[in-house]
């Protein structure tokens, strides 16, 4: 792979993961603004997660300082809005659905000295 590539495929991933550390929740929104203008090109931008390039379209691109900030100042109106609650819970899981996908382990009942075996894994060679 050449040094370039990497750079690239590297400089893109930890953008990715910063972006990502943005939203933790369902409930949370945020902004993360790609100031570089290597971003405008396809070739960089198309490397990124879907996640990400599904909030990436056209008009958001090669924008200006103060159409930037009109964009901002006009989602964080919008998400300053009071959270539906009827809607939230029907993306949010109950106690109960998440205790029915974690099931308790099972309890050890066997009594210490009575037989059994131990069995371990190596990884080395």
């Amino acid at each position: 792979i050449r040094e370039q590539d990497f750079l690239n495929f590297d400089a893109l991933r930890q953008a990715s993961q910063c972006v990502g550390r943005v939203i933790r929740s369902k409930t949370d929104y945020g902004l993360m603004i790609f100031a570089d203008s290597r971003y405008n090109r396809h070739d960089k931008r198309s490397k990124l997660p879907k996640w990400i390039l599904q909030f990436l379209h056209d008009q958001y691109l090669n924008l200006s300082t103060d159409m930037a900030l009109q964009h901002v100042k006009h989602f964080l109106r919008l998400m300053a809005q009071p959270i539906d609650q009827v809607a939230l819970q029907s993306v949010l899981l109950t106690l109960e659905e998440v205790n029915m996908m974690n099931p308790l382990p099972i309890q050890d009942t066997s009594v210490p000295g009575e037989g059994g075996a131990m069995v371990t894994e190596s990884t080395e060679v």
